[in-house]
């Protein structure tokens, strides 16, 4: 097999391919993870926002439209996909936390370090492995198709960490539309909040929280937590005598 990283557009089966998709939002990726290095840490948060918006809904819709896919169809598929679930539920769980973090803060620095890591070991891992498995049983049709629902489920898909949410149905499909009006809601407060006058910051910065404490709630919606392998369950992660 060969790495989608080695291929042009024509053999990943057309610009609007599900493969081709995919390499251009880690190409993205790599942009905005080369300009996070070369950011100041006080300076940081609004590449990492970018990098958010980016990264939650790819992996969603990979989740929702992808995985589905490879589980019935790869041989090894289940094993693959679930890897690669364990990888976006630790990328979800580390900006949970570095968004509690100041700029300051000692363990700031080696939790972004390890988040930068998981990033690009996920590309490689989809890029090297997973996605070459798809190429070599779905016909261009098929990928043009699969291009077509993807793009669909990550113009809709929640922008934010949620490392509750199950990475499966039924609970991440319950949990996408309330979850992505939320989250593109205070996006866009918080975009307004960077970059308004100072006169409305207070009242923006309470609209925020709001918003932040309105997604806290809806992540422990019983359904929303259903469906995911255990091993990437928040609980189970951080309890060692579970795994």
């Amino acid at each position: 097999m060969t790495s989608l990283a080695h291929q042009d557009t024509r053999q990943l089966g057309g610009r609007i391919s599900v493969l081709t998709r995919q390499k251009a939002d880690h190409a993205e990726l790599d942009v905005l993870l080369h300009e996070l290095d070369q950011t100041l840490p006080a300076e940081q948060d609004p590449v990492l926002r970018r990098i958010y918006r980016l990264v939650f809904p790819h992996a969603f819709a990979e989740e929702s439209v992808l995985f589905p896919v490879l589980r019935r169809t790869v041989p090894d598929g289940p094993q693959l996909t679930l890897q690669i679930e364990q990888e976006h539920q630790e990328i979800n769980e580390l900006v949970t936390a570095l968004e509690g973090m100041t700029a300051d803060d000692p363990e700031r620095t080696p939790t972004l370090e390890r988040l930068t890591a998981v990033l690009r070991e996920d590309v490689r891992d989809e890029e090297d492995r997973l996605l070459p498995e798809l190429q070599q049983r779905a016909t261009r049709a098929e990928l043009r198709r699969l291009g077509l629902a993807w793009e669909l489920v990550r113009r809709i898909a929640p922008t934010r960490a949620h490392p509750v949410v199950a990475r499966r149905p039924p609970g991440n499909v319950a949990a996408a539309l309330p979850l992505s009006l939320v989250d593109r809601t205070r996006d866009t407060v918080d975009l307004a909040l960077q970059r308004g006058p100072a006169a409305v910051a207070p009242v923006l910065a309470v609209i925020s929280r709001a918003l932040t404490a309105a997604a806290h709630r809806l992540e422990h919606v019983g359904v929303v937590r259903r469906g995911e392998d255990p091993s990437t369950t928040t609980e189970r992660r951080q309890d060692p005598t579970q795994r």
